[in-house]
């Protein structure tokens, strides 16, 4: 039997109440059936156990690279999703990656390297982008088997930046042509987008009010075929599924 709090002489018990007259008032009386019906209701709660075998990844905010961001920032960490991938990969009871995107961007090499391990996972992938896929957040949501966003989502393309120390030299220059190159070229490889056209969006100068490059929304994405359809998380899940069955049936699963 189930143990409540109830109140005998204007102090609190926990046990089982042999009768009426012990619980107090009715106030009281009426007390406790809240209890009892809260403390069922978390009992529920507690037993109902999720499972899918679906994991879920998302990447918010910034993506940080080897210098840890401020602690009001919300960041996503590269030394957390790589491991974290690896064992999605490794892990027979998981079948399928779906993978949410709102971010501005950040590190070049952390969001590269975060987007290299999802092109390479042999498991299907989809990405949602969600509010935004700025910046290195491109690479990140073209890298999956298939891509989403949602029709008010939003891509900025620009061209690499770099913080703190510059030398004007012709070596810097260089040195930030290879970086972006090594970007145009994963996009490009990993959608329908050209490079040549990837480029020009990057470079274009009338769009962007005191910067270099184009912000694309949800059908503009798709339509430039950087990204795969406008849709939200119902068709993200149906496409996932989808690829799921088509791998489980290609390899005898």
């Amino acid at each position: 039997m189930m143990q409540i709090l109830f109140l005998t002489d204007g102090q609190y018990y926990y046990g089982i109440p042999k009768s009426s007259d012990a619980l107090g008032s009715e106030q009281t009386e009426r007390n406790i059936c809240i209890m009892m019906e809260q403390e069922n209701l978390t009992s529920k709660e507690n037993i109902v156990e999720l499972k899918s075998n679906i994991y879920l990844l998302s990447i918010i905010g910034e993506v940080e690279g080897h210098e840890a961001l401020g602690e009001r920032a919300k960041a996503t960490k590269y030394e957390h999703i790589l491991p974290t991938l690896a064992r999605v990969e490794d892990n027979d009871e998981i079948d399928g990656l779906l993978i949410l995107l709102n971010t501005v961007g950040g590190d070049v090499e952390a969001g590269l390297a975060i987007a290299e391990m999802i092109a390479s996972m042999q498991k299907p992938t989809v990405s949602l982008v969600l509010g935004g896929g700025h910046s290195i957040g491109v690479p990140l949501a073209v890298s999956a088997d298939y891509s989403l966003i949602v029709p008010s989502g939003t891509m900025v393309i620009h061209p690499v930046r770099t913080n703190g120390m510059f030398i004007g030299v012709a070596q810097t220059y260089r040195n930030m042509e290879k970086t972006q190159d090594r970007i145009t070229t994963f996009v490009s490889e990993h959608s329908r987008i050209s490079k040549q056209r990837l480029e020009e969006l990057m470079l274009d100068t009338k769009t962007l009010v005191k910067d270099v490059g184009t912000m694309l929304e949800g059908p503009q994405a798709v339509q430039e075929g950087l990204i795969d359809e406008v849709g939200g998380i119902a068709p993200a899940l149906k496409k996932l599924h989808a690829l799921i069955r088509k791998y489980k049936e290609e390899n005898g699963k």
